[in-house]
């Protein structure tokens, strides 16, 4: 009898979960990335690691919004160091930003002629289609359950609209989106003045027509982190240069260290929104009230207040600028499970 009890009360677990959009081993999380242009992708990868290890979020694909070779075997490299190297990777072949990165040649390195950094996918080339990727990790997930962290171009959301029904779902990308994605915390825009002037952010300007398309037809919630929220928090050195000793070759700092030698304290841009995505009722940020976000034909990011939209910012205050430091520090250097400090 008791037995019975328990497996009830097991089963009555796993179904609240779902309800509540999260699997007992935590939030689908897809991160869309474009890895290769700034530091700050590979330890917001970290920060995505560090709270699948806790048991609050699981990584269920990885698309990739730089169009160069390299990028791909380099997150293959970070989830196999982390011990995930089954994670579905996608890429997009849209010719933006091709340019060489200041540290995915990380994946060639060997040590005594083993790689420094083991990985199965050797090349961008041998890599699926982002798309494809996205509807098939979307699709195998409950309804309402999905977050996606967006902290490159909207290239690849883009196309996710604009794909058709397929063997993969019957669903077009736009329902797709729809009926599985409960919130898109994206990396994009400004939302305040920089320097006293309205700032054409990066993410929005490699690629502003995907960047409209997004802020016009994604058919559920999107919060901004704006270039002003990672450049409030920037990533203290000295845990570069301390946290990540716990193994010989560490793929965050060296990725760190080759983008930028230290010392420099780079801004938490893409950390930013992979924390709000998880973690959207802690305080960590505030939010702007609801309202639409639209993008000019120069890039420029505008917000309009009203009670219909499905925008919102993040914003921070002095307290939570020292709070959030302090968690993606801690969240990023994390060990993978099995090693220590």
């Amino acid at each position: 009898m008791w037995l019975r009890v328990l497996l009830c009360l097991v089963l009555s677990l796993v179904s609240s979960c779902r309800v509540m959009g999260q699997t007992p081993t935590g939030i689908p999380l897809i991160f869309d990335t474009d890895i290769g242009n700034d530091c700050d992708d590979v330890l917001a990868m970290g920060v995505i690691h560090a709270l699948q290890t806790r048991g609050q979020c699981r990584l269920v694909a990885v698309t990739i919004t730089k169009d160069h070779d390299q990028c791909a075997p380099f997150v293959d490299a970070v989830n196999t160091f982390y011990g995930r190297g089954e994670i579905p990777i996608g890429v997009c072949r849209s010719g933006i930003t091709p340019q060489q990165s200041r540290f995915t040649g990380l994946v060639g390195e060997q040590d005594g002629g083993r790689e420094r950094y083991p990985h199965d996918l050797k090349s961008g080339r041998d890599a699926a289609d982002a798309v494809a990727v996205l509807r098939k990790a979307l699709a195998a997930e409950a309804d309402g359950s999905v977050v996606i962290v967006q902290v490159g171009f909207s290239t690849n959301l883009a196309n996710l609209l604009k794909s058709p029904a397929d063997d993969i779902s019957p669903l077009t990308g736009r329902e797709l989106a729809q009926k599985k994605v409960r919130l898109l915390s994206v990396m994009a825009g400004a939302f305040t003045l920089i320097n006293g002037q309205p700032h054409p952010e990066y993410n929005v300007v490699e690629d502003i027509s995907s960047a409209q398309v997004l802020s016009r037809e994604w058919p559920g919630e999107i919060v901004y982190s704006g270039f002003e929220i990672g450049l409030a928090i920037p990533y203290p050195a000295v845990s570069i240069e301390r946290d990540y000793q716990y193994v010989p070759h560490h793929p965050l700092s060296e990725a760190y260290v080759l983008y930028e030698p230290p010392p420099h304290n780079r801004p938490t841009w893409d950390l930013t929104s992979v924390l709000y995505a998880v973690f959207p009722d802690r305080g960590y940020f505030g939010l702007s009230p609801k309202g639409t976000v639209t993008v000019n034909e120069k890039g420029l990011t505008t917000f309009v207040p009203g009670e219909t939209g499905l925008h919102r910012y993040l914003t921070v205050t002095p307290e939570q600028q020292v709070r959030v430091t302090e968690a993606l520090v801690q969240l990023s250097s994390e060990p993978p499970q099995g090693q220590g400090r």
